[in-house]
């Protein structure tokens, strides 16, 4: 389809994972794109990525930057605010800077210079649910706090029940739940709050969205925050165990990516979803031992994970969004994490260049002081 100049949208953070899909979707819609993207070195450490669409508008620069994220509003109709900082350094400030202080300066520009946006879309994560919902025998529903130093130490990894300290069942998480409790959580929570907030006192359309852990082709593999399939993906490609933390039955809920692509046009286009903020995962939960064996079975290979009793600080334990509220506009999740897995295989397969770089991020997460053993 012929792409309409009027209908421009800017996508920031367009070569990355999400963004990119996003950019080919929105071309076959017939929508003009420009992407604004820095190009952060542990993600594109080649540069500009070759699955960029040539009729896109690229324009190399940083979201927190105003000349330049002022530059890229030039003509836009719509905008995709997809850039995100996200690792497990402890470089705190630079989360907010990039990801909470961006979004106040794209509406301090679109309102301060009058640009006619008609909607905004913003990235959210559901990490801003911390460990989530739960429910107790005794307690009702509760949300736990992040788990103790003193209690992974122990290798006790369950959480208690605030209230009574008894045992505590996960359920799906809904959005009114918030409870972030690391540095990027806090920032995507911050983020949302500004969108939402001043979307509906200047009348720009807005809509947060809430990614579950999304997965498919083009996952960088140079990113570690980028996940388990990259991770165990890699592992079965060089024939290694994939190492899974804690005793693997914590509870994850993956999404494929054109699930999430589809939800992006949707609350683009629907008016039902402006001022409003979505789950977007993929309906049902799944332990991280599940998915070590469909990635295993994915690749043909009998190759069990290694569960050495280690954990990766800060992580939660259960966590599944509930996406009742993305559905009543229509949209449902269509593909499995084995969907997923398939092809991102694929994609990896394709690659000249893989390199094994497993050993690298296990060093790079240890000395960080991100991966920690159990002491007894």
């Amino acid at each position: 389809m012929k792409s309409d100049a009027s209908r421009l949208c800017l996508v920031t953070g367009g070569a990355g994972f999400i963004g990119s899909h996003t950019v080919d979707a929105l071309l076959a819609r017939g929508y003009s794109v420009r992407i604004l993207d820095c190009l952060q070195s542990r993600v594109h450490p080649k540069g500009k990525p070759s699955y960029l669409p040539a009729e896109v508008d690229f324009m190399l620069g940083d979201v927190s930057n105003p000349d330049d994220l002022d530059r890229a509003l030039q003509g836009v109709r719509y905008v995709y605010h997809l850039a995100a900082y996200q690792d497990y350094l402890p470089d705190f400030s630079t989360f907010f800077h990039v990801n909470t202080e961006s979004t106040a300066l794209l509406y301090e520009l679109i309102v301060g210079k009058h640009y006619p946006v008609e909607k905004v879309v913003v990235a959210s994560s559901q990490a801003v649910y911390g460990e989530g919902h739960y429910n107790c025998r005794s307690c009702g529903t509760v949300y736990p706090d992040i788990r103790s130093e003193a209690q992974l130490q122990t290798g006790q990894w369950e959480p208690p029940c605030p209230g009574c300290g008894g045992s505590i069942k996960w359920t799906p998480t809904a959005e009114t739940a918030v409870n972030p409790r690391n540095q990027y959580a806090i920032s995507k929570y911050a983020q949302e709050m500004i969108a939402i907030a001043l979307g509906k006192r200047y009348g720009i359309p807005t809509v947060g969205m809430r990614y579950s852990i999304v997965q498919g082709p083009r996952q960088s593999f140079y990113n570690a925050y980028s996940g388990a399939c990259r991770i165990f993906c890699l592992s079965m490609y060089f024939d290694q165990s994939p190492v899974v933390y804690e005793d693997g039955q914590q509870m994850r809920d993956y999404v494929n990516i054109h699930d999430v692509v589809a939800a992006n046009l949707l609350v683009l286009e629907d008016p039902k979803a402006d001022y409003e903020v979505f789950n977007v995962g993929g309906g049902r939960g799944y332990t991280v031992v599940e998915f070590a064996e469909t990635v295993a079975r994915v690749f043909g290979k009998q190759i069990a994970p290694k569960i050495p009793g280690v954990y990766r600080f800060g992580d939660t334990r259960h966590i599944v969004s509930d996406v009742a509220k993305l559905r009543a506009l229509g949209w449902k999740p269509q593909r499995t994490p084995e969907d997923s897995v398939g092809e991102y295989v694929n994609w990896l397969k394709a690659q000249d260049n893989v390199e094994d770089i497993l050993d690298y991020v296990n060093r790079h997460m240890k000395q960080l002081n991100v991966i920690r053993e159990v002491k007894g």
